[in-house]
């Protein structure tokens, strides 16, 4: 057994080798669908059905994906997906020709539950729809719902569905009650009775045979029943085996199987005489099912059951049974019926159609010929008969094709098209239909029609005219003087079947009364035609008001055309009556459409053959002037290019030409655009040297502005300092104010005893000169390292507040969350350390030039002394007392700076000693006894002596007193600063 996935494939084949139908358990192939996912499952196929023919299968999955197989061409399925709808299928509304178009032709709304059953008429214009609630009836030509079936909902609606070849539906509830409607009325015709009790089911699914006389039911059991529609009784019951619990799905079998349901009934039941005085047990119609051989029902003991079986009647009349339609018609009946109404029920008009035509519907032959295709002499159909809607196009195309492949006269018919397409756009939707009564119109009502083929059926347009010159010979002269032949005035009435020059309603009346009667109606009706039309033929006198007239819509009525064609009917002589020349009906044969041969073969042949000769030579012909074309396109081509290229040189060199003036121009205008462009350039330097003299103007006003704001800040400075200075040299004067009326009092001292010691000490001084020099060498020695002592001190000091400054980052970074409240504080602190750093490097710049002035000035006093080593001893004396009394004043003064400066850069720790060693810095100064020791001044030298000395006594107090001040202040300001981090860190 083969297997097919399909997955999500749209195209491939059934089987990949033939299958043999000998298999043991009879399955040719299985077909199964799975989906392509990373976990794949199986989609369930809710509905399957056949066509008519049983080579075609359609299928529709729970999903709402539709799939058609080709089982006879093994063709690759067709697929395509609906996902509004579940998938539910029919099998009388299985058309491939329409499926594989894959479109949307109607969405028909109105079941408010899901539809799981779909019924459609066999003329193929009704549908019926069925739900759990409803059944609705609609016409498949607008979409539109005609009728809908309203029932209590106590009761559910099992199925409902049409029967076969009939007018009749069959509507089964839940509660098993089956009831047969009309159609078009929708009157009750009967109800068939409840089963017998001992085999009573439930009724799920349904079959009936095609011929729709026999309806098979089934339900949740092995029994099944089988009900004869025509005596409206159940007439057997069928026993499943045992282990069938319920039936699912029922089916008749076509063909050879279905014991003769597709052809004329033949007695299939036994008819119990004695039924309507007996009634019988469910047992006398039993019958069991095995696997192997069907049992026939078990006839009871003691009793004997008469039966006869029902054969046809062959002893009918001949005249009856020509007469006798399918599906119970009879022909003699519709024709009373058409001449009393006129025109057959427009509800009923197709069904009698297909009746009296008694169209075989040969599936299969069918799709043979569409199978192979749209012929070539059809495929620019549209080219000449440009029709709007697509699909009218399409079908007309595909039956033409199926008549080009039934008959090769069809393909060089010019006028088929014409024939064929009001039947084309009347059946549509039902393409075997159309194409079966197009042939059917074809064998019956066009005979001898191709027999003068190419050319008009002069023989039919011959019949037309006697029997227009038997009943109006005025009319025919009237042709006849104008030159109006047969084949203007009855030819396009014929071609076109009358559908130029009648109305749809018109030409439909027409064709139920030519359907209805001898193939020579329709000749007779192109008599009648021109007949009742005489008067305004009669008053046309040119050609073209003839083709005219007979090519369009007139202004007449049809009624009184057709009772004009039956009038010719019966009025016309027999040898001239198309009766005699025309054949009786002759419907198309079942299975097998016949062979079409009514035409001069030799002619078509020659005409095939001319054409396959005038299509090879009209192929040999376009190759040859292809080629020619070809070469003289190449020689043109090639010319072409000769001619555009010397036209190209010479557009060249006048090009070249127009340039050379062009750049000679150009160069005049450039040199102009440089002297204009140079003009502009020194303007454009003079303006930068005006614009850059302004900004340098102006930078350099800045500059002034910012050098004089710098200086008017350092001069407060400056100022500031000095008077910060001088309030510490005030301060010192006062000092050396006391200090002064000490040494005075110790001055008149010594000038008591000078006059007593004058000799002694001039001894003495010679001495003392040079122990004094070698002291002074000491002490300067000793200045110079107190001087060292003291930088030594600055860097520990400063290494101390480096320390710590690390001291504090640690403690910083270990305590963030102060570093967050204090970093404003801390940058604070550190603006104002560097304030004091600058501070301290300005005073010891100051210090230094203080130095350097200090240094200058013993400089100075030692060139004084030099120059005065001439003068008195004691002068010289002096004057280096003074000078080194002077420099341990300075000193003492640095002294007191330098400590204000390391306590300012130091604020935390105590407040020292000012003075580490007054002892050291007491013996840094001059004894008093040195002034003893010195000689008599000069008066004058007295006097300047005893002026500088005041002056520099008040000089150092005032500066003793400023460093004092600024001491106090700075270690204030450091005690204030070291007295708020502790206060924020508590």
């Amino acid at each position: 057994m083969q297997s097919t996935d399909l997955g999500n494939k749209e195209s491939g084949k059934i089987w990949h080798r033939k299958p043999s139908p000998a298999t043991r358990d009879g399955i040719i192939v299985n077909i199964i669908h799975n989906t392509s996912d990373y976990h794949p499952k199986v989609l369930r196929f809710l509905n399957v059905a056949f066509d008519g023919t049983g080579d075609c299968l359609i299928a529709g999955d729970h999903q709402g994906n539709i799939y058609v197989f080709d089982l006879y061409g093994n063709s690759p399925p067709d697929s395509w997906e609906n996902r509004h709808l579940q998938a539910f299928l029919s099998p009388s509304a299985l058309q491939p020709q329409v499926y594989f178009t894959k479109e949307l032709v109607s969405w028909m709304r109105g079941h408010e539950s899901s539809v799981f059953s779909i019924s459609v008429h066999a003329s193929g214009k009704y549908a019926i729809t069925t739900s759990s609630d409803t059944a609705q009836l609609w016409d498949l030509d607008t979409f539109q719902r005609k009728r809908k079936l309203n029932i209590r909902q106590s009761v559910g609606i099992q199925k409902v569905f049409f029967l076969p070849l009939s007018n009749t539906i069959l509507s089964c509830f839940k509660d098993n009650s089956i009831f047969a409607w009309e159609c078009d009325t929708l009157f009750c015709k009967y109800q068939l009775p409840a089963p017998p009790e001992s085999s009573s089911i439930l009724y799920k699914v349904f079959a009936v045979t095609r011929d729709g006389r026999i309806l098979a039911a089934g339900g949740k059991s092995n029994h099944l029943h089988l009900w004869c529609l025509e005596a409206r009784q159940l007439f057997r019951i069928i026993q499943m085996p045992t282990k069938v619990r319920a039936i699912r799905h029922l089916e008749f079998l076509p063909d050879s199987f279905d014991a003769g349901s597709n052809q004329p009934p033949l007695p299939l039941v036994k008819v119990i005489e004695d039924l309507p005085k007996k009634k019988l047990s469910s047992s006398d119609l039993k019958m069991k099912v095995t696997s192997g051989r069907v049992q026939q029902p078990a006839k009871p003991r003691g009793s004997k059951i008469q039966t006869r079986i029902l054969k046809q009647d062959l002893t009918g009349d001949f005249e009856s049974k020509k007469n006798e339609l399918p599906d119970g018609l009879n022909k003699k009946r519709l024709q009373i019926l058409l001449k009393g109404y006129g025109e057959y029920p427009t509800k009923y008009r197709m069904f009698i159609w297909r009746s009296l035509l008694q169209l075989p519907e040969n599936h299969t032959a069918f799709s043979s010929l569409i199978d192979k295709g749209t012929h070539v002499t059809f495929l620019n159909l549209q080219k000449k008969y440009p029709i709007k809607s697509r699909k009218l196009l399409r079908v007309l195309q595909r039956t033409l094709s199926a008549l080009a492949h039934w008959s090769v006269i069809f393909s060089d018919t010019p006028y088929l098209p014409l024939l064929a397409f009001p039947f084309v756009k009347l059946f549509q939707n039902n393409q075997l239909i159309c194409f079966e009564v197009i042939a059917t119109l074809i064998i019956n009502w066009c005979q001898h029609w191709f027999e003068y083929f190419p050319n008009p059926p002069i023989n039919i347009l011959s019949m037309i005219e006697n029997v227009l010159a038997f009943h109006d010979k005025e009319l025919l002269r009237h042709f006849i003087d104008h030159d109006i032949t047969s084949q203007l005035y009855a030819w396009p009435l014929l071609e076109t079947v009358f559908s130029e020059v009648l109305t749809r309603e018109e030409w439909l009346k027409l064709f139920d009364n030519i359907f209805s009667n001898h193939p020579s109606f329709l000749l007779m009706t192109v008599v009648a035609y021109n007949i009742c039309s005489r008067v305004p033929l009669l008053n046309c006198n040119l050609k073209d008001d003839f083709e005219f007239f007979f090519h369009h819509r007139n202004n007449l009525d049809i009624n009184v055309v057709i009772r004009q064609v039956y009038h010719l009917m019966e009025t016309t002589p027999t040898d001239i009556h198309p009766d005699s020349m025309l054949n009786v009906f002759v419907a198309l044969t079942k299975g097998q459409y016949p062979v079409f041969n009514q035409y001069p073969k030799f002619i078509v042949d020659y005409q095939t053959q001319e054409r396959e000769r005038i299509r090879n030579d009209e192929l040999d012909y376009l190759r040859e002037r292809q080629t020619v074309e070809d070469m003289q396109a190449e020689v043109d081509q090639q010319r072409v290019e000769d001619e555009a290229w010397y036209q190209k040189q010479e557009l060249l060199r006048k090009a070249e030409e127009t340039r050379r003036e062009m750049l000679l121009q150009e160069e005049e205008k450039i040199i102009q655009q440089r002297q204009r462009l140079a003009a502009v350039k020194r303007e454009l330097q003079v303006k930068e040297m005006h614009l850059q003299d302004a900004a340098r103007r102006r930078f350099l006003k800045l500059q002034q502005d910012q050098q004089e704001m710098e200086l008017r800040r350092l001069d407060d400075e400056i100022g500031r300092k000095v008077y910060m200075r001088d309030r510490e040299i005030a301060a010192t004067a006062r000092d050396l104010e006391m200090r002064q009326l000490e040494l005075e009092s110790q001055k008149r001292l010594y000038e008591k005893n000078l006059t007593e010691n004058q000799a002694a000490v001039a001894k003495e001084m010679r001495a003392d000169a040079d122990a004094h020099r070698r002291k002074v060498d000491l002490e300067e020695h000793m200045f110079h390292k107190l001087i060292e002592a003291g930088e030594t001190q600055s860097q520990k000091t400063q290494k101390v507040i480096k320390e710590n400054l690390a001291k504090a980052e640690q403690a910083c970074l270990n305590t963030d969350w102060q570093i967050q409240s204090l970093h404003k504080q801390k940058c604070d602190d550190l603006q104002r350390n560097k304030c004091y750093q600058e501070v301290a490097k300005l005073l010891r710049e100051n210090r230094r030039k203080e130095i350097e002035i200090l240094n200058a000035m013993v400089e100075q006093e030692a060139k004084k002394w030099k120059e005065a080593e001439g003068k008195e001893f004691c002068l010289r004396s002096a004057k280096k007392a003074s000078a080194l009394s002077d420099a341990s004043r300075k000193w003492f003064l640095k002294q007191e700076i330098n400590a204000a400066v390391e306590h300012a850069e130091n604020p935390c720790h105590k407040e020292e000693p000012r003075f580490q060693n007054e002892q050291e810095d007491a013996s840094c100064l001059p004894r008093t006894s040195h002034l003893n020791d010195s000689s008599e001044m000069h008066p004058s030298t007295q006097i300047s002596l005893n002026r500088r000395a005041v002056e520099w006594d008040t000089t150092e107090q005032n500066l003793i007193q400023k460093v004092r001040n600024l001491r106090q202040r700075l270690t204030a300001q450091a005690r204030h600063r070291c007295q708020t981090p502790h206060l924020l860190a508590a």
